[in-house]
């Protein structure tokens, strides 16, 4: 190869950089190429605070949050659900949506800190309240679910108390603004408490609706310009779609994700990039412990989880609004192992003596196991899928996990007795909470779990 006397590449070597793909206008010197335009930042604007009033009778109130755990629900954890109605203008078109607020009963209690999440539309849930509601309620946070999508649902509960909802899909980025501004103005429901700081959380489809808002975030600003929400957590999301943003952005793609090969984005705490991508072994992409309304053994051919998904998600929402809220930055997590390779195990993951993933963020299910866990639950053909809230049985099943018992000899040669089993999950458990990689507030269910194991 050769460079003429002018300074040029020769027509030789451009069909050659050409041939392999490389991009021609960014070889430097080439006759009629410039480099790419640097990005034009959006002009940030003002994202109008829409009206807000008590929405209140008649008739039942739709739960969204119906998935917790038994006998710790917001009432008895001295939680209060108050619903309002919100309408503006989004898109060019009037919308009128539901706003819910889970808040202490006592604002003394009240910790500064909100999660914000739109709701998941095919289950019309609030699942970041469900997935992380133990933690939220012992930690004094509150909870506002931001009915972006799903209001259909919630109408054909109750027409004559939320048939008037109409949100349409090209609205929802600019409801999170408008709602989220709301939440933090004058004219907020909240405005007399001390909020600091506020984060969107979403799962699956609610976590597209919050990677699909990364470009309006940068759009949309506060009555001072300042920011809307002061971090993002999508979870259940490979990652293939993360637009920069300049506040901080946790990750969690589950096992159904990386088992497939996740994002290959790099943690970092360079301004404006700041990132950690967590994945937790033997995470499930659907909660089939505390979601059995939902979905239900007979739907699903092989037996569902019991790996429950919060005592995971809190931990990465318990460092998200560490690192916004007093800028410690989060541990950093190694990523499940990938050997992709499926002739010696079947996955592209490399996976333990006991058939579960290698690396990651560890957890006592699978560092002292006693099932294998796998994920694309087969659906039961002979299941209808009928009941309270069970719909799209198939898909339901495809996302949950199932697990396989370890063989009895093998968990008798392992443990030797329930009682050494116990002790090694606390002596575990103790460790993990020591590395931050699980929370105190779930040590009894945990603990509860293992001594109620038999062999």
């Amino acid at each position: 190869m050769r460079i003429n006397t002018s300074g040029r590449f020769s027509l030789a070597v451009v069909a050659l950089l050409a041939a392999a793909g490389v991009a021609l206008a960014q070889v430097p010197g080439l006759p009629g190429r410039r480099p790419p335009a640097p990005e034009v930042a959006p002009t940030p604007v003002v994202a109008p605070i829409p009206a807000i009033k008590p929405l209140t009778g008649p008739g039942k109130v739709y739960d969204s949050a119906g998935a917790l755990w038994p006998g710790k629900g917001p009432e008895q954890l001295g939680y209060e659900v108050d619903e309002y109605r919100v309408s503006g203008t989004a898109a060019g078109d009037p919308y009128e949506t539901r706003l819910v607020i889970r808040k202490p009963r006592d604002n003394r209690k009240f910790s500064g800190l909100v999660v914000a999440e739109p709701m998941h539309p095919a289950a019309a849930a609030a699942h970041a309240f469900e997935y992380n509601s133990l933690y939220i309620m012992d930690a004094g946070h509150i909870a506002v679910e931001i009915d972006t999508t799903g209001v259909e649902q919630i109408a054909a509960f109750n027409a004559e108390r939320y048939g008037s909802l109409k949100v349409s899909q090209k609205q929802v980025s600019e409801i999170l603004a408008q709602a989220g501004a709301l939440i933090k103005s004058p004219q907020s429901p909240i405005a007399d408490l001390k909020l600091r700081k506020m984060v969107l959380w979403g799962t699956s489809a609610s976590s597209s609706m919050v990677v699909n808002y990364f470009p309006s975030h940068r759009t949309f600003k506060q009555a001072n310009m300042s920011n809307i929400y002061d971090g993002f957590l999508p979870t259940m999301n490979n990652g293939s779609a993360l637009t920069a943003v300049d506040v901080p952005v946790i990750l969690v793609p589950t096992q159904v994700e990386y088992q497939d090969v996740a994002t290959a984005a790099q943690d970092s705490d360079e301004p404006g990039k700041q990132l950690r991508v967590y994945e937790f072994a033997g995470m499930a992409h659907l909660d089939s412990r505390n979601t059995r309304k939902r979905l239900q053994q007979e739907d699903c051919l092989q037996p569902l989880s019991d790996m429950p998904l919060d005592p995971l998600a809190s931990v990465a929402l318990h460092h998200l609004l560490r690192w916004v809220d007093k800028g410690i930055s989060p541990p950093h997590a190694p990523r499940v192992v990938m050997d992709l390779y499926t002739l010696n195990d079947g996955s592209l993951m490399q996976l333990d003596e006991y058939g579960n993933p290698v690396g990651g963020i560890r957890n006592t299910w699978v560092d002292v196991p006693l099932y294998k866990y796998t994920m694309h639950n087969p659906p039961n053909p002979a299941s209808t899928g009928a009941g309270s809230g069970r719909m799209q049985t198939p898909l339901l099943c495809f996302l949950s996990g199932w697990q396989t018992p370890i063989a009895p000899a093998i968990v008798k040669k392992k443990y030797g007795t329930p009682d050494n089993y116990v002790r090694q999950v606390e002596k575990r458990l103790k460790e993990l909470e020591s590395q931050g990689w699980s929370l105190p507030v779930y040590h009894e269910i945990i603990m509860n779990d293992a001594r109620a194991v038999k062999f």
